[in-house]
């Protein structure tokens, strides 16, 4: 093993020009300073193979953000703006969904009494205080749900790229209760049982962005048709009209991002749920205050037995008082568990309570009131307003699953089930604010669609509330098992706790699916093609994946030296001398470690290797700007004059390509400086054993040579190779179908080639010159 050490203070290059580089926005107009008195540190050569620990850092990994103080207050405030729009304008609808005439005072008791104590079990006791932790470093939804088991058992197959980046954290079997570990083993041995859970992830987030085509046209025509209150007899088509123009207008305002949006949408929402509080104070004290008694769950349970099947069914107009819960827990990244909780337990939470027994006083003094129980239950001289901010509240509902739909294709696209797509973030502060223009256009086409076809709520209706009960179902089994394998609670606590939430999402999902020959089909087969072509595009991958792993390997693999110290492709490539082109070469790495496909396939193609070579990977963190002491990364690797350069940015951080060459030209050569010392072919790695060497050779020459020398010397010839020429040397892969696939196999490999091939080059946004870019083409077969 050869160790080198310099002693000596190594004089810093002064830079030829601006190179640019990554920059914060907020301070591209400053320039930063590395000359620095660099400490000279000791390199073994057989580190040099360590690739992975070399250009991971600890800062890749993906952290939960944690608010507190007034920053904690004012995400609530904003939360509030966008997650209970849904949920918060329940109260115009329940009573009158769950009856269809004026009930009688028992039955109002009962179905007030279901509503208090679904509120209570499934959004606060299941969501707010036990879902809301199952978070996959502060991302929500059922997918979340899905990514953080993939990290405590090996149940996915992952991105290459992303490989490495991902935090696992499977415990041992020592640490699990027995029934932890027979789950987690069953699970990681069942094909069937990952089969499973990768469908039962993808389909939660489906069936939420099936919703979100549904909620903004429900919505938004519920609130348009509230007109009829005070016009009569509006038309139809002015309906409609006025529905879709609100529509493109709410998808308009997407791109000023979740925040902005929040800080608006919040007075309404807060307004509109102290109007509720109000008004439920207000009938409560005026007309009958002995419905409080539905605080008992005597009365719940006496309702569904003296109604049978008629209460059955009638659970499919309750569960509309917690449609939009899902949103609680998709739309987490986009805030805070606590958060979350802080604005639902201290207000959004009692202000539907009130609201619901403050129409259940009035309707038992006035049952025909059941039929519109919100306006109907306004105290005298509100009407007006209270119909001003319903119907804006009404518009604003939509907004919960629209964001929710922005924080579930972010997360697949991440575990590849979708292609990436431009993603924006939108907030420096809260780092999973984003917007998705791709998503946002497509929803406002399907929106506008639903809304002109279906016409009217009654309809839609029909067809809502399904996909919201079916997830929450998923959800309750998912959780579960990260109760059992993450968590490792005791397995005698989790399963009563898993039986009495499954028998209440059982109940309510078995009175919804009712509804499906009636229209609820529509948001199911939606959901279905969704998640076939999420998981299409998955097997695609996987398949690409398979593919690409022969050339998964270190560079020493693919290089080695011969007896006179000559370079020489291994005998797996072989075996040629390598010739040496003049010039500077910057490979695009599109994984970060290991040996770049496009360099395997250069050097297999052309037998010979630039003068200096670089293996170039950008990698995107999920923070807004990377500290200028942790953008770039610079490594050697086994081969002589040839470096590894990542470079870290942050979402905020701009890229600048003009001169991209002169940035890794310079990166490389005050590496050269910092570490004081290059390696010479004699330390070369090779496969054989090492010989004695009797002769003078240029590497013991170079090795005689003064530390300093040997220093301006590789400067030397990296600025030579530089002022030569520079080379981009970029892949183009083309995937081909194997000749011996089954029919079924080949079909579904040419609808995601077809899909592969539609997707944006990311080379193409680098500005390359065209006369310096080399594109080295090859063919993988799938």
């Amino acid at each position: 093993m050869a160790t080198i050490q310099f002693d000596d203070d190594i004089r810093r290059v002064r830079s030829i020009g601006s190179a640019g580089g990554v920059y914060s926005t907020r301070d591209i107009s400053k320039s930063s300073n590395i000359g620095e008195k660099y400490n000279v540190k000791d390199v073994h050569i057989d580190e040099l193979e360590n690739q992975k620990s070399s250009s991971r850092s600890e800062g890749d990994i993906k952290k939960k953000q944690v608010f507190s103080g007034w920053t904690l207050f004012w995400l609530a405030y904003q939360s509030t703006g966008v997650i209970y729009g849904d949920i918060g304008t329940s109260p115009l609808y329940v009573y009158s969904s769950t009856f269809s005439s004026a009930p009688s005072y028992d039955d109002l008791l009962g179905a007030l009494s279901l509503i208090i104590w679904s509120l209570t079990l499934i959004v606060c006791v299941k969501y707010v205080f036990i879902v809301l932790r199952a978070d996959d470093e502060g991302e929500g939804g059922t997918f979340a749900v899905y990514s953080l088991l993939s990290r405590y058992a090996n149940i996915v197959k992952r991105d290459p790229k992303e490989e490495s980046m991902i935090k696992m954290e499977r415990y041992l079997s020592t640490d699990l209760h027995k029934s932890g570990r027979k789950v987690r083993s069953g699970m990681e041995s069942s094909r069937l049982a990952k089969a499973i859970l990768k469908v039962v992830g993808v389909f939660g987030v489906s069936l939420i962005m099936s919703d979100g085509v549904l909620t903004p046209a429900q919505s938004i025509l519920g609130a348009i048709q509230g007109l009829e209150v005070v016009k009569p007899d509006i038309s139809s088509g002015t309906i409609i009209g006025t529905s879709c123009g609100i529509l493109i207008l709410l998808f308009l305002v997407q791109p000023f991002g979740t925040s902005k949006i929040a800080n608006t949408f919040a007075p309404i929402i807060i307004i509109w749920l102290g109007f509720n509080a109000a008004f439920g104070i207000y009938n409560l004290a005026l007309y009958d205050h002995s419905v409080l008694k539905a605080f008992s769950p005597y009365f719940a349970g006496a309702y569904l037995v003296r109604n049978k099947t008629d209460g059955w069914r009638s659970l499919g107009g309750i569960l509309l008082a917690f449609t939009g819960v899902e949103a609680l827990f998709a739309d987490l990244g986009a805030f805070s568990m606590r958060a979350i909780q802080l604005s639902w337990m201290c207000f959004v939470f009692p202000c539907l309570l009130l609201a619901y027994i403050g129409q259940a006083a009035y309707i038992s003094v006035f049952p025909a009131a059941v039929s519109n129980p919100f306006y109907k239950s306004v105290p005298p001289g509100m009407l007006y307003p209270s119909l001003v901010i319903a119907i804006l509240a009404a518009i604003v509902a939509s907004q919960a699953i629209i964001t929710a739909t922005f924080q579930l294709l972010s997360q697949i696209m991440k575990l590849s089930y979708f292609p990436q797509i431009k993603l924006i973030h939108t907030s420096k502060t809260y780092h999973g604010q984003i917007y998705i223009p791709a998503a946002n256009w497509l929803l406002l086409v399907g929106t506008v669609i639903v809304t002109a076809v279906y016409n009217n709520t009654t309809r839609l209706g029909n067809a809502y509330g399904v996909c919201v009960i079916l997830v929450t179902f998923l959800t309750t089994c998912m959780v579960t098992l990260v109760a059992l394998i993450v968590w490792r609670v005791n397995p005698f606590f989790v399963f009563p706790v898993f039986l009495i939430f499954a028998a209440l999402d059982g109940a309510y999902l078995s009175s919804a699916l009712t509804k499906v020959p009636d229209g609820a089909w529509f948001t199911l087969a939606l959901a279905a093609v969704l998640s076939s072509g999420f998981i299409l595009w998955r097997f695609g991958k996987e398949q690409q994946w398979h593919a690409e792993a022969e050339d998964h390997f270190q560079p020493s693999h693919l290089v080695t030296k011969n007896e006179k110290g000559e370079l020489q492709l291994s005998p797996r490539f072989g075996g040629g001398l390598l010739t040496n082109i003049k010039g500077f070469g910057i490979f695009f790495d599109k994984v970060g470690d290991m040996t770049p496909t496009v360099f395997i396939q250069f050097l297999s193609k052309f037998v010979a290797t630039p003068q200096i070579m670089v293996f170039f990977h950008l990698r995107p963190l999920s923070t807004p700007s990377v500290p200028p002491e942790d953008r770039y990364t610079v490594t050697r690797t086994v081969i002589p004059n040839c470096y590894r350069l990542v470079i870290r940015h942050g979402y905020t951080d701009e890229v600048i390509t003009e001169n991209l060459s002169l940035l890794v030209y310079e990166q490389v050569r005050d590496f050269i400086i910092r570490e004081g010392t290059v390696k010479s072919p004699s330390q070369f790695i090779t496969n054989k054993p090492k010989e004695p060497e009797s002769s003078t050779s240029n590497s013991s020459m170079e090795n005689e040579l003064h530390p300093n020398e040997l220093v301006e010397n590789h400067l030397a010839e990296l600025r030579q190779a530089y002022d030569h020429q520079i080379l981009y040397i970029v892949g183009k892969e083309q995937m081909r179908i194997r000749e011996s696939t089954t029919i079924w196999r080949r079909v579904l490999l040419n609808a995601f080639l077809w899909l592969r091939e539609n997707t944006r080059s990311k080379i193409a946004n680098m500005k390359i010159p065209t006369d310096q870019l080399v594109e080295v083409g090859f063919i993988k077969e799938v």
